[in-house]
């Protein structure tokens, strides 16, 4: 099977939810890809006062995506510097666990089930087979358990994702991202990007490739990959005498804190399947045009794809895997800090 299908296909996953403080819908569509590799995670009630929300872009398979969405946003929670309000250094934190978590047998189990190579009874009798066994099952202080097994020496994924998430506590904003999926919030009907698409001839990105032992050839990292930052992607990480942040590819994120006010209409957080198909500013123009007729947010997201699918694959703009979550504020937006 090629890259593309002979026709898109457009069936849609859709949700909707809310809460006391603001409400989201979210689309996605495989379109003219051959496989599904997006994943998302829409978590309005994190806490009582936190909610969370992520879009993650996989490339060269989707078991990554998947990994990121299912257990990017439960790793945020169990750093003291969350409890300790620092909600921009746990996301960050977890950016870098995703890299650790898929390593050795417990990681290359998950992804076999992830990926469907493996089924999730075969996965279960591993996890009895290989976990520690008495007293050494204590030793870890997270729950991710260490399994000594014929896969221990597993290295992480040669696939990859991106990842761009926002945390919203009361009126603060935080967006973190690795990769070139994007968030975007519309103040007063201007679009204004927070978050910075990770391509490799941007100076930063390129120094840092180089000085790690990379290069870059038309426009890749090392002549494949063209993102400088994603989760995954371990073939590029394999500097011993570097740390995670320096490597050629790294999942270091860029992390944005934005205090939110009455001024802000939503935020947008999409895949590059949606911005290489519309600016960000034709996109808030075309969720305002939108967002006063239809009754729900996803069937807004849903407009959104319909218009980026491409009606071929003659030119490639309009033919990847599409996903957008449309967050909308409640009014007045909350300031002040809560317990959580």
């Amino acid at each position: 099977m090629g890259i593309y299908l002979s026709s898109p296909k457009t069936e849609k996953f859709s949700e909707d939810g809310s809460n006391s403080r603001l409400a989201f819908g979210l689309s996605s569509m495989q379109g003219w890809r051959s496989f599904m590799e997006d994943a998302h995670a829409t978590v309005p009630d994190l806490d009582n006062c936190t909610s969370f929300f992520g879009v993650y872009d996989g490339h060269g398979g989707k078991v990554v995506a998947k990994f990121c969405a299912k257990y990017l946003h439960t790793q945020v929670l169990k750093y003291e510097t969350y409890m300790g309000g620092d909600l921009a250094a746990s996301v960050q934190k977890a950016f870098f666990r995703m890299d650790e978590m898929m390593q050795g047998q417990r990681g290359w189990r998950e992804l076999s089930v992830l990926g469907d190579k493996i089924t999730k009874f075969s996965a279960m009798l591993e996890g009895v087979v290989w976990s520690p066994k008495g007293s050494d099952s204590n030793i870890h202080t997270d729950d991710w358990a260490f399994e000594q097994g014929p896969h221990s020496g597993f290295s992480g994924p040669t696939s990859g994702s991106t990842a761009c998430v926002a945390v919203i506590r009361n009126n603060q904003l935080i967006v973190a991202n690795a990769g070139d999926s994007r968030c975007v919030i519309s103040r007063k009907g201007q679009a204004y990007n927070l978050s910075r698409d990770h391509k490799p001839e941007l100076a930063v990105e390129k120094e840092r490739i180089l000085k790690a032992g990379g290069f870059i050839h038309e426009g890749r990292v090392n002549g494949s990959l063209n993102l400088a930052r994603a989760i995954g992607d371990m073939e590029f990480k394999q500097n011993k005498s570097l740390p995670a942040e320096r490597q050629i590819v790294t999942c270091n994120p860029d992390i944005n804190i934005v205090e939110l006010c009455d001024d802000d209409d939503f935020l947008i957080l999409a895949c590059d399947g949606i911005w290489e198909c519309m600016s960000s500013q034709q996109l808030v123009d075309f969720i305002h045009e939108h967002i006063k007729t239809e009754s729900r947010l996803s069937a807004v997201c849903e407009r959104v794809l319909d218009r980026c699918l491409a009606p071929s694959t003659a030119n490639g703009e309009g033919c990847d895997n599409m996903t957008m979550i449309l967050v909308q504020f409640k009014k007045p937006i909350m300031s002040g800090v809560a317990s959580t």
